[in-house]
């Protein structure tokens, strides 16, 4: 059964909720319903912080404003654990792509790291294909209810292990079949990227695209492992590439700022930036600027002309959805409709799709702000 998101709102009155919107970093394991948590975890006999939905959601959200990626990962432990059966993943990637399409978004990208998820017995291939079965469903659900989605999996490799050639083939063996692109996750400090260079060999070689965690808990080493190792067609959280960025002079109407290499590279090439406001203040990955919403970088790399794009990271964690941050954005940095767009074509523009499939995206968000 479908959620009701609470619906944002423009200054003037236009509802966010209501436009087409596209999620490109959206964790599987971090959107998962309170409710779907407490019955699946009851079967199992897991022990749960709360027992009622609302005070698990409560829970869940206190528990991930440490200031921390490791800490805030630990979270994941709940919820991974009743996402180990073929009809715990269905359920849960169902009600994943219902969510989203109640919140407006008509295209998605579900990352997850499959080899998370095999305690109870699945191979890697069938938890890929539960997964993809969940999707198809809520597809459906949200088709049938008026609306329309299309959605794909980015699947993801841990980087602290030693499977990422195994997972990019896992990746390449279902191209066909709903994954769409390669990711790798988890703790980013001391786990760069080029120790996964022969999965991303592998990938290059069977032209599979890939988005990389990088600038969110390390900086801008990991950034550029990302791009080089990783041949990153996004950042995924990418945030602290501001600290390439020099503010030489201000005034009071402008800023003056120099780029550096890797800064003015990411930029020319429009390496999309999924950056995830809520997520970034709970983690720290802005802690070098401030520690509220006005104090993220985002609004610095929007004016320069970065492909920023907006994302929720983990909606249960943060408490969120893609609505929610972009009114967040929008209170914060005075942000009307027009920019609302260009960051929902910027997605669209960077969506693991064909060129033709991403401009009929791009036609459906145009449309969509035109008529709002």
């Amino acid at each position: 059964m479908n959620t009701q998101p609470e619906e944002f709102l423009l200054a003037g009155g236009t509802s966010i909720t209501s436009l087409p919107k596209v999620s490109l970093h959206d964790h599987l394991d971090g959107g998962l319903r309170p409710v779907t948590i407490i019955e699946l975890g009851d079967a199992i006999g897991l022990d749960l912080p709360a027992d009622d939905a609302l005070a698990l959601g409560q829970w869940f959200a206190e528990q991930s404003n440490s200031g921390s990626l490791v800490e805030y990962l630990k979270t994941f432990d709940l919820t991974t654990a009743v996402m180990q059966t073929r009809e715990g993943l269905v359920r849960v990637a169902r009600e994943f792509v219902q969510d989203l399409g109640a919140d407006g978004v008509v295209y998605g990208e579900i990352r997850w790291a499959p080899e998370q998820h095999l305690t109870r017995g699945l191979t890697l291939d069938e938890a890929v294909e539960a997964v993809q079965e969940g999707i198809e469903e809520g597809i459906d659900d949200v088709n049938q209810n008026g609306g329309g989605i299309r959605v794909g999996q980015l699947i993801s490799a841990m980087r602290h292990t030693n499977r990422a050639l195994e997972i990019a083939e896992l990746a390449v063996r279902h191209r066909d079949r709903g994954a769409v692109g390669f990711d790798i996750a988890g703790p980013e400090a001391g786990f760069p990227p080029s120790n996964h260079r022969r999965a991303f060999d592998y990938l290059a070689e069977h032209y599979f695209p890939t988005t990389v965690h990088a600038g969110e808990a390390d900086g801008l080493d990991s950034i550029r492992s990302a791009i080089l190792d990783g041949r990153a067609l996004r950042l995924g959280h990418g945030v602290r590439l501001a600290e390439d960025i020099v503010i030489e002079r201000q005034d009071d109407e402008n800023t003056y700022v120099s780029l550096g290499g890797l800064a003015q590279w990411v930029k020319d090439r429009e390496i999309a930036l999924e950056t995830s406001p809520s997520s970034n203040l709970q983690t720290g990955a802005i802690a070098a600027w401030g520690d509220d919403i006005l104090d993220h970088p985002f609004d610095l790399l929007y004016q320069l002309g970065f492909r920023v794009t907006v994302n929720t990271d983990n909606r249960l964690m943060s408490s969120t959805t893609l609505s929610r941050e972009l009114a967040l954005l929008a209170d914060a940095f005075d942000y009307d409709l027009t920019d609302l767009e260009v960051f929902q074509l910027n997605a669209a523009a960077s969506a693991f799709l064909p060129l033709e499939d991403r401009e009929e995206l791009a036609d459906i968000i145009t449309a969509g702000f035109e008529g709002s």
